[in-house]
C-alpha cells in the first residue's frame, strides 16, 4: 500500500480546514460594539483618572475616627502615621468618611525600622474593607506566627499564597479587588465577599472567599450589611506610617 507523500498530506489537511470554515459563522456574529468601555487615563507612576483619592499626603480630610469621641491620626512628611499610646490609653481606628463596596484599592505602609516585639505585636495593622473584612498588615519579615494571622493573609481565614514582605522600615504596597457580599432582600446570603491581592507586585491572594466578617474568636459568619460601607484603617498600638491611599469604585459581576 503506498503511503501519501507530505505534500499530499499538507493539501488533505487545507482542504479539511476549509470544509470546516465553511460550515462556520461569519466573524461579525460574535463580534460586539457596545457598550463602549469608559476612558481611564493610567499614567506610569500616577493615580488612574477616575480613582478615588483618600490620602494623598497633604490632608486627612477623607477620615475621621471610628468611635465618635476618638482622635485623628497625623501626617508627619507626607505620610499618615497611627498616633499610638500605650495602654491602658484607647485606640483609635480610622475610616472613610465615604462607604464602598466593590473596589480596587491601592495602599502603601511602613512598619516601624526599629524592631520592636514580636508575633502579632510587632508592626501589626489591618485594612478592613466595609470596616469588617480584614486585609492584615503586619511586620512579616523573619517573623514567625500563626500563618493566617501573618502579612497578606485574610485574617484568620486565608494565610497568603507567599510571604512578598519586605524588610522593616522599607515601603511596602497592597493592589487589592475587593467584592462586597451580596444579600437578598430577606437578608440571605447570595454571594460571599472575595478578594484578590498583590503585595509587592506578587499575588498573595486569588479570589479568596470569605466565610464571613473578620473575627478574632471563634468562627466567621455573615449577618446582612449596607451594601457599601467605610474603609478601615486599624490602630493596634504600633507606630505605622501609609500614603498613596486611593480606590477606584468598581461593578463586579456576582460570582457563583
Amino acid at each position: 500500500m503506498t503511503r501519501p507523500t507530505s505534500a499530499a498530506l499538507f493539501l488533505l489537511s487545507c482542504l479539511a480546514g476549509l470544509t470546516y470554515a465553511e460550515n462556520l459563522p461569519p466573524p461579525e456574529v460574535t463580534e460586539y460594539w457596545q457598550p463602549v468601555p469608559a476612558v481611564v487615563t493610567a499614567t506610569a507612576g500616577l493615580v488612574p483618572s477616575d480613582a478615588i483619592v483618600l490620602f494623598d499626603g497633604t490632608s486627612l480630610a477623607a477620615w475621621e475616627p471610628v468611635k465618635a469621641n476618638g482622635h485623628p491620626w497625623q501626617i508627619e512628611a507626607g505620610t499618615m502615621v497611627v498616633a499610638t499610646k500605650p495602654a491602658p490609653a484607647p485606640t483609635y481606628d480610622q475610616q472613610t468618611k465615604q462607604s464602598f463596596g466593590d473596589v480596587q484599592l491601592h495602599l502603601e505602609f511602613r512598619t516601624p525600622a526599629q524592631v520592636v516585639g514580636s508575633s502579632q505585636g510587632r508592626g501589626n495593622s489591618g485594612v478592613f474593607f466595609m470596616g469588617l473584612y480584614e486585609l492584615q498588615v503586619l511586620d512579616s519579615y523573619n517573623n514567625p506566627t500563626y500563618v493566617n494571622g501573618q502579612a497578606g493573609s485574610i485574617y484568620k481565614q486565608h494565610p497568603p499564597l507567599v510571604n512578598a514582605s519586605r524588610p522593616p522600615g522599607e515601603w511596602q504596597t497592597y493592589d487589592a479587588i475587593f467584592m462586597a457580599p451580596r444579600f437578598a432582600a430577606a437578608g440571605t446570603l447570595i454571594s460571599p465577599a472575595r478578594l484578590t491581592v498583590f503585595h509587592n507586585g506578587v499575588l498573595v491572594q486569588h479570589d479568596a472567599i470569605m466565610r464571613g466578617p473578620t473575627v478574632w474568636r471563634g468562627e466567621p459568619k455573615y449577618v446582612p450589611h449596607a451594601a457599601k460601607l467605610p474603609l478601615m484603617l486599624q490602630d493596634h498600638r504600633n507606630p505605622l506610617a501609609f500614603r498613596n491611599i486611593w480606590v477606584r469604585e468598581l461593578t463586579l459581576p456576582t460570582s457563583p
